[in-house]
């Protein structure tokens, strides 16, 4: 039962229509003692609750209602309707325990999709905790992830509850986890697995592209729009587009980002016509969000919509009890990709392995042995073939020496050895940016800088 709570008769009536026609029976109340009354009596499994309910446009009616209800069932999930002008409103309600909110004039795919999602997260949320390996590979597409230590296999238990939901989800943890393993999880374990899944390195993406990019323009927009092109959203549709590195993203392109997520529609750039969007948002990022919200960096509104389920990543560090299984996984792959049938570790090998911090996670973890085999010659590597790796993303195959003093400028020098990392790893923006120590997001405004080609 969903109760409606809203001292318009008319919003009420649009409501309950709406609702009822997705099969979901209501029940409404038009003022705060009146639905606290309802919820007291029993069977109420979702709240949508205006702000106001009189002359007053504060909001302090709503946000005491809130954590009343909050107070009397505090597993009770509420969706806030607001107008778009006091969304601050909304967010100091998901402070307060809200569970999401929607903005007026709303759309009505965006109601039934809200309640839809609330009432499964809701139901989850009771749910116990699956996290043996076997029974997680029995519900899901897992394999690719591999390990089996708890915390990991936490994170995968809630992604596969949340997989058939169309809930927002952020995926936390530092670079080279597996964040991106995780949302392609979302997609093909959920109902639009059919769809596409459409990546968007947000960190990598200038400001000035980011309107073309992400919603398309039409021909003539601009100087070199020769003709009408796709965004990345209207690219998704009917699946999930992934919001890598969202942490990364200009004050300015998050209004941009928050008008779709929460109209569901945009306009491609140069044109006035307005056009919906369906699709599945996943977002990752290695920062702190909650800290970047507090200095004023990341606006709170975004961070709530992206954020109805986080699923955080363990450092390799925190699960050391994987590493071995992830080396014998890579050196697995190894095999069939060079045909070296007896390539392996040995067991010093891998105990070095293990006793690595591993700043850069799996994905150093897996360069690392890949650098090893394609140097060494000997099938059985060792921990002088896996050091070597690891020297020769910092000096290079052959150590060399440093240009005499006054050779080359410090950006001469920047330049050249990016050129060289960029060639040595054949332009592989990850591997290069782990090589020199720095995040995508950086190499790629010192590519931009140096003129260099990605």
């Amino acid at each position: 039962m969903i109760l409606l709570v809203d001292d318009d008769a008319t919003v009420i009536a649009s409501l309950e229509l709406l609702l009822r026609r997705a099969g979901f029976a209501t029940v409404a109340a038009s003022s705060p003692d009146s639905a606290l009354a309802a919820i007291a009596s029993g069977g109420v499994d979702l709240v949508f609750q205006d702000m106001n309910f009189s002359r007053g446009t504060s909001g302090t009616e709503g946000l005491e209602l809130l954590s009343r209800i909050r107070a009397l069932q505090p597993e009770l999930p509420v969706i806030l309707i607001s107008a778009w002008g006091s969304i601050e409103l909304a967010v100091a309600g998901m402070r307060r325990g809200a569970s999401d909110f929607i903005t007026k004039p709303w759309s009505n795919e965006r109601v039934v999709e809200a309640a839809q999602t609330a009432l499964s997260l809701a139901r989850l949320r009771g749910a116990a905790p699956d996290v043996s390996r076997e029974k997680l590979e029995a519900r899901g597409p897992i394999a690719s992830i591999i390990g089996s230590d708890p915390a990991l296999l936490r994170a995968l238990d809630v992604a596969l509850k949340v997989a058939p939901t169309e809930a927002s989800v952020l995926v936390t943890g530092e670079g080279g986890t597996g964040k991106e393993l995780i949302a392609e999880l979302l997609h093909e374990a959920g109902p639009r697995a059919a769809g596409p899944f459409v990546k968007v390195n947000l960190g990598g993406l200038s400001t000035t592209l980011f309107e073309s990019e992400m919603f398309g323009h039409v021909r003539g927009a601009f100087t070199d729009a020769r003709s009408d092109r796709k965004g990345r959203f209207e690219a998704a549709g009917g699946g999930t587009i992934f919001l890598d590195e969202i942490g990364d993203l200009d004050s300015s392109c998050q209004v941009k980002l928050l008008r779709v997520l929460q109209d569901r529609s945009f306009e491609a750039l140069g044109s006035s016509e307005t056009r919906r969007v369906d699709v599945r948002v996943v977002s990752a990022t290695n920062r702190d969000l909650r800290s970047a919200v507090a200095t004023g960096a990341f606006r709170e509104d975004l961070l709530y919509r992206l954020n109805l389920i986080s699923i955080h990543l363990p450092a390799l560090r925190e699960r050391r009890g994987d590493i071995r299984l992830l080396a014998e996984h890579f050196v697995n792959a190894l095999r069939r990709a060079t045909g070296r049938g007896r390539l392996a570790l040995t067991p010093s090998a891998s105990s070095w392995l293990e006793s690595q911090s591993w700043p850069g996670n799996v994905r150093q973890l897996r360069a690392t042995i890949e650098r090893a085999a394609l140097l060494s010659e000997r099938d059985q590597l060792d921990v002088a073939d896996l050091a070597a790796g690891e020297a020769a993303v910092v000096w290079g195959r052959e150590r060399e020496s440093l240009p005499p003093v006054g050779a080359m400028t410090l950006d001469e020098l920047e330049r050249a050895m990016i050129d060289k990392a960029m060639r040595h790893h054949a332009g592989n923006i990850t591997h290069v940016a782990d090589a020199l120590g720095v995040t995508r997001a950086a190499l790629y405004r010192r590519l931009k800088k140096f003129g260099l080609a990605t």
